[in-house]
């Protein structure tokens, strides 16, 4: 990346099963990671009939954090370590996988009566090199625990990191900035300029970054002591990610994050030989390590 902003190609439409939709938007060849962004998924939106949902049932990861963000709908997690939460829109579930968990993610029964809308965002975090092998944790913020921004045309939420002045109570582990944001048409935004690497996902809208033009569905990468600012031609909704650069290369292998290719294949070993514990109230199934 250098210091125009450059638009990401090649991101990959995923179906998870019942028409459940994802665009995986990073790594890609452009960007392996955006500060200690590693994988991006932008889930949806999918109307679930009755009785059908998201079953992801349970699998490993070592050496990143899970971070899931809705718009609409609700999801179930349960993991290894015990913990059990149901996340709504505006609401952060963070799971650190450290030196290894494992969780499953469901729509809930009562949330299967009816035809359900499911949209959102998903993204692991590689972990410092020092912290990879943490213990694992799991951690609920509601949606009056976040910060929120205010500017002219402007309405944002600050998921993780520190932003505009402000910090999120989410536990990090290094440098880093993911925010929700609303403009309105006109609107500009400056990203926040105490990180070095940044991304910019439309969700909904158009706007131009720099001279660079932007809409819906796409995200563009930048890097540098500063960043241009952010002008919506439409009423806009952005994913802003990022923070300081990776403190090395990652290797991603299926849900394994790590410095090292040995490190992946003792993880390999570990799920296929029943090593990892199970996730609770989760025991009867499990998705295999793929061959």
């Amino acid at each position: 990346m250098d210091a125009a902003p450059a638009l990401i190609e090649g991101t990959r439409l995923h179906d998870l099963g019942d028409g459940f939709m994802v665009r995986r938007m990073l790594p890609v060849l452009l960007a392996r990671h955006v500060g200690p962004f590693v994988f991006y998924d932008h889930m949806g939106p999918v109307t679930f009939a009755a009785g059908n949902g998201m079953n992801v049932r349970p699998h490993p990861h070592i050496g990143l954090a899970t971070v899931t963000w809705l718009f609409d709908g609700v999801i179930r997690h349960r993991d290894s370590i015990g913990s059990l939460a149901d996340i709504h829109p505006g609401a952060v579930n963070w799971m650190t996988a450290g030196h290894g968990i494992a969780h499953s993610e469901r729509t809930p029964p009562e949330a299967r009566q009816g035809s359900k809308l499911l949209h959102g965002i998903q993204v692991w975090v590689a972990l410092p090199q020092a912290d990879a092998e943490v213990a694992p944790e799991f951690h609920h913020h509601d949606s009056d625990a976040l910060p929120r921004i205010r500017q002219p045309g402007v309405e944002a939420v600050l998921i993780a990191g520190t932003a505009y002045g402000e910090r999120s109570p989410v536990k990090v582990f290094a440098p880093m900035f993911f925010l929700e944001v609303r403009l309105e048409v006109g609107a500009e935004l400056a990203l926040p300029p105490e990180h070095a690497e940044r991304g910019v996902h439309v969700v909904e809208g158009a706007v131009r970054w720099g001279e660079l033009e932007i809409g819906a569905q796409q995200m563009a990468v930048q890097a540098g002591p500063s960043a241009p600012t952010l002008r919506a031609h439409e009423t806009s909704r952005l994913m802003l990610f990022g923070g300081a650069p990776l403190d090395g290369e990652r290797h991603l292998w299926w849900n394994f994050v790590a410095s090292t290719r040995e490190r992946i294949e003792q993880a390999k070993a570990d799920w296929r030989e029943g090593r990892f514990p199970k996730v609770a109230g989760d025991e009867q199934e499990f998705i295999p390590l793929p061959e």
